[in-house]
């Protein structure tokens, strides 16, 4: 194992591994933690496929760790959970002057920032498409297919990321995905500091625009809780479902009658989602 990848934490649960690991990011320019679930199959020496999970904002990879409620169906499944961060972390780190939720530490939005000071560190996007993955599948025993997952700002993050990279993931979900952060106030608050006034450059980074542009087709599942607070400002589902109409990009996009934007929701259904990204990492 190479020394600047430490293991921080190892809990034993259901039959495998919960751990949380710690490295220095070059891409980010700061040291990383992530964590990782590793089913009972890849403890006795079998590799195993991966889904990735994003986090919203606020988030760590904490959260998804100990709310979800998903190590019993990993490892049922035999599938290992990597969740990273939200952000790049550190004294050295710029955060938002005001401390704002919404922008800087813990709101990386998965997009490689160009405007400066971000752009020293916030390169969230080349972080979890190139050297998370190969930092995994070099030192844990896991195979090379991969699905990806997220909430909120991190399904925003995971249905993007699987568009812009056909053929690096088997499938992807999300729970309450900013699906059009280039017009809702979350997205554009973070898109204009992270990339600048050129409006046309974010949409590499938003799904409904990707789609429209005729990102080649990945299943999708989408749930969206009716009770969510966010849903008609921030989130827009109903952009993502038109543009998947016009485009005749297959989706399963459900909302759930009395749902909220919490991990609850989150918990109620991860099993699904589990099960969904097995049907496509076993195929």
């Amino acid at each position: 194992m190479s020394t600047s990848f430490v293991l921080k934490s190892s809990v034993r649960c259901f039959g495998g591994q919960q751990n949380q690991y710690e490295h220095y990011s070059d891409t980010l320019n700061c040291t990383m933690q992530f964590s990782v679930y590793l089913p009972p199959q890849s403890c006795v020496g079998t590799p195993v496929p991966v889904v990735y999970w994003l986090s919203g904002l606020t988030c760590n990879d904490q959260n998804f760790t100990t709310k979800a409620g998903a190590q019993r169906v990993a490892a049922e499944l035999g599938i290992a959970l990597v969740i990273p961060d939200t952000s790049p972390r550190g004294d050295q780190v710029p955060d938002d002057a005001e401390g704002a939720y919404d922008f800087g530490l813990g709101a990386g939005f998965y997009v490689n920032a160009t405007e400066v000071p971000w752009s020293a560190h916030y390169r969230m996007y080349d972080y979890i498409v190139t050297e998370l993955p190969a930092l995994v599948e070099k030192e844990l025993p896991v195979t090379q297919v991969r699905s990806i997952s997220g909430h909120s700002m991190g399904g925003h993050g995971a249905i993007m990321i699987a568009l812009r990279n056909a053929g690096q993931y088997q499938s992807v979900s999300a729970f309450s995905p900013i699906v059009n952060p280039s017009d809702c106030p979350w997205g554009q608050k973070a898109f204009s500091g992270y990339l600048g006034s050129d409006v046309e450059s974010w949409k590499d980074y938003d799904s409904v625009e990707l789609i429209r542009r005729g990102a080649a087709h990945i299943p999708l599942l989408v749930d969206q809780g009716l009770s969510d607070t966010f849903l008609s400002e921030q989130l827009k589902t109903s952009e993502l479902e038109t543009v998947c109409q016009e485009m005749n990009f297959d989706a399963a996009i459900r909302y759930q009658d009395g749902y909220d934007h919490s991990y609850y929701f989150i918990a109620s259904f991860i099993e699904e989602h589990l099960r969904f990204h097995a049907q496509h990492l076993f195929d």
